[in-house]
């Protein structure tokens, strides 16, 4: 990744340092003719040419330097900076009284340059802080804050900062477009550990569990653990990788409830109930859902998450370890409702009501009780022979 976005970026802030290059070439030779042109009021020209001299050396010598960010240290902007400074002020020791008070200096226009690489360097706070030092120098060499040197230092500064803070854009957007292409190459890469997957471990799962519930005994239960494999691995070709759980005996509610960690999304935002659970499914238990994010609220998500692995344990519980169940996930648009459905005998009329009197609490608590302190409702219908139906509503306005 960090290859790619070098070349990114490269091939962004390329011509903004060439550009700097010429610049820095063209005023340095418009510098010397306004200095030559204006040579016979120096009253010591000697000056003027010393620093135009190493002016020259300087500029010439140091333009790899200013051919790309990673050439352009810390150490070159200082110096190159102190010297723009520098000719400032050196200015009134070589000039006439008439060209000092007319505005020029020794280096003139070549020091926005030191500026302007300050700023594709750094961003617009290096720029605001290199143009202060540039008008703080042409304050002090004129003596006094007139109209001509706050004009000469604001149109420095701002240029400055506009341009650093196009840089800081362009870079920000280069960052982006290198984690989309680092993105789109993973996406690519997992479709065709798909297909390979699918064309092989995939099928050869599949055929393991069918032979083994055809022979029986152990190799049955070689053949549901093959098809617990199977679908946890198709989960996770699909990128609905399993978030991590664990589980909470809450001897309180009379049930066992799967704890499920919270999804990575920033608090207080909506999260995405799906992967809340999928994190269900297994060779035993099927989850339908929509196919696209169903949000919730964070605590709205956890509780609902809960009620629904009460739901399962209470299959596991009361029907059997080899129970089926089916989890559907519907997005309505005032609410969400998860249910919960499984193949058992069904619930016996009268038996909720015992199992409250006895203090078993795992239906009044664990799932009506979570669903009320989020302001949804929970419904159970069981037929008996026909096995037990929990619908869990929450609705979205009142979340």
């Amino acid at each position: 990744m960090a290859k790619r976005e070098r070349v990114v970026r490269m091939s962004v802030e390329q011509p903004l340092w060439r550009a700097l290059m010429a610049y820095r070439v063209l005023t340095l030779l418009y510098a010397i003719g306004l200095f030559a042109s204006a040579y016979e009021v120096y009253a010591h020209p000697w000056v003027g040419i010393g620093y135009f001299v190493v002016l020259t050396v300087w500029t010439l010598a140091t333009l790899p330097q200013v051919s790309g960010a990673r050439r352009c240290t810390k150490r070159f902007l200082t110096v190159d900076l102190a010297l723009a400074v520098g000719g400032i002020l050196l200015s009134p020791l070589a000039d006439h009284h008439r060209a000092v008070t007319g505005g020029s200096t020794l280096p003139s226009i070549w020091t926005a340059g030191a500026v302007l690489a300050w700023a594709l360097k750094g961003g617009w706070r290096w720029a605001a802080s290199a143009s202060v030092l540039v008008g703080v120098a042409n304050v002090v060499q004129r003596g006094e804050i007139s109209r001509s040197v706050i004009h000469n230092v604001l149109l420095v500064c701002i240029a400055a900062i506009a341009i650093g803070y196009v840089v800081e854009v362009a870079r920000a957007s280069e960052r982006a477009l290198a984690r989309a292409l680092e993105i789109e190459a993973a996406t690519r890469e997992r479709e065709r550990l798909a297909r390979d997957i699918h064309d092989s471990v995939l099928q050869v799962l599949a055929m393991v569990q069918r032979r083994g519930t055809a022979l029986g005994g152990e190799a049955a239960e070689l053949g549901r653990m093959a098809g617990e494999q199977e679908i946890a691995l198709r989960s996770l070709v699909a990128g609905g990788l399993r978030r991590p759980s664990r589980a909470s005996d809450d001897a309180s509610l009379g049930a066992v409830v799967q704890v499920v960690d919270e999804p990575d999304a920033t608090p207080g935002e909506p999260h995405d109930l799906r992967p809340l659970l999928t994190s269900h499914a297994s060779a035993r238990v099927t989850v339908s859902d929509p196919g696209a994010p169903v949000l919730l609220p964070p605590a709205a998500a956890r509780e609902l998450a809960a009620a629904v692995s009460a739901a399962l344990d209470n299959v596991q519980r009361h029907v059997g370890e080899d129970a089926r169940a089916w989890i559907l996930l519907e997005d309505e648009p005032d609410e969400v409702i998860v249910t919960v459905r499984d193949d058992g005998p069904g619930i016996p009329e009268g038996r909720l009501a015992q199992a409250e009197g006895e203090g078993r609490l795992g239906v009044a608590l664990s799932i009506r009780g979570r669903l009320r302190d989020i302001g949804g409702t929970a419904e159970l219908i069981s037929v008996p022979g026909q096995g037990t139906e929990v619908e869990l509503h929450v609705p979205k306005k009142k979340q």
